[in-house]
């Protein structure tokens, strides 16, 4: 990982930022220069997610617990991070869980986990930090990960595949609601990612064959770093074995 200044002042708020896509997003944020604040529901794994960030980048790195399904937390953690860090200019929400059965098999309660986390937990946290970029007069970028199946289905993926295409729909609604002030939206719909995801999904898959945590870490500071006008609308990043 290579340091840069692309992003120097600015300060990122992620959330799902103790593992996978969360913490590789975070930790290069902070190599282009950005203030972090990681949030996610382990305390104890994000002092070590910004203790490898202060030694690899020198970049300060805020741990705050931060449920996205519990609006109360959401409020603190947000409340922290501009106490703390003074501004918000950048959201990723890369928190989300997936739980991948027949349809016939998939529980109320595992439906309404992934539509909790996976749509509600985003709207949660992008209202909250749209409210703070509002009130700070200049802008800022929120990028969601619908990934692959925000935009195609699979099988077993009902659940997530609501959950996700429900992302793209609130996504766009909200770039027309909060375009007036200068809040950019990015979709990125990442393939698959060889993350923890993954690592209790009884299917047979090939993660040697997937994008890795840098790649779709890289394509977060690409969107989160379009200056002027510029906004990266909708990315498609898929693994060389999935191309069009």
């Amino acid at each position: 990982m290579f340091k840069t200044h692309e992003l120097n002042g600015k300060v990122a708020f992620v959330t799902g930022a103790s593992s996978g896509i969360g913490r590789r997003a975070a930790e290069t944020l902070a190599a282009a220069g950005a203030t972090v604040v990681l949030a996610a529901r382990r305390y104890d794994r994000l002092v070590e997610v910004a203790g490898q960030i202060g030694q690899t980048t020198g970049q300060f790195a805020l741990p705050v617990v931060c449920d996205v399904t519990q609006p109360a937390q959401v409020d603190a953690a947000v409340n922290e991070a501009v106490q703390e860090c003074g501004r918000i200019d950048i959201l990723v929400n890369a928190a989300g869980v997936g739980i991948l059965k027949p349809a016939p098999a998939l529980s109320q309660a595992d439906f309404d986990l992934m539509l909790d986390v996976n749509l509600r937990g985003v709207f949660t946290v992008t209202q909250r930090v749209a409210r703070e970029m509002q009130r700070q007069g200049q802008g800022g970028v929120v990028i969601n990960l619908p990934g692959s199946m925000g935009r195609a289905v699979m099988a077993n993926a009902a659940g997530y595949c609501a959950s996700k295409w429900g992302v793209v729909g609130l996504t766009k609604a909200l770039a027309t609601d909060l375009k007036r002030y200068g809040i950019r939206f990015s979709l990125l719909y990442l393939g698959g990612v060889d993350t923890p995801f993954w690592d209790g999904i009884d299917m047979r898959i090939q993660r040697d064959k997937m994008l890795t945590v840098d790649d779709a870490a890289q394509a977060i500071v690409y969107a989160v770093s379009q200056t002027g006008a510029a906004v990266v609308n909708e990315l498609v990043l898929q693994p060389e074995s999935h191309q069009v």
